[in-house]
């Protein structure tokens, strides 16, 4: 009896001991990021929610009917960071 026991307490401490290094041990999961580059302006700007957010405005300012920014003319986009330049966050 005395030897389960002490198995039993052994088993028990070192599954409290490895299961913190576990956790730290898996990956997190990754953030897909987009990033597009400003050929005119020559430097790259990551294309999340609120860079999604930002050309809404902008083409709402234009009065633009909605594209997705991928889909646009060069030209626009070319506009577009021209504008988002010089309206930084």
């Amino acid at each position: 009896m005395h030897l389960a026991h002490r198995f039993i307490s052994s088993l028990i401490l070192a599954s409290a001991l490895t299961a913190p290094v576990a956790i730290i041990a898996s990956p997190a999961p990754q953030e897909v990021q987009v990033r597009v580059y400003d050929t005119h302006h020559k430097d790259y700007h990551n294309w999340d929610a609120h860079e999604n957010q930002t050309w809404l405005r902008w083409e709402d300012e234009k009065h633009y009917s909605h594209h997705e920014y991928a889909k646009a003319e060069k030209k626009r986009q070319e506009e577009y960071w021209n504008w988002r330049h010089s309206h930084p966050d």
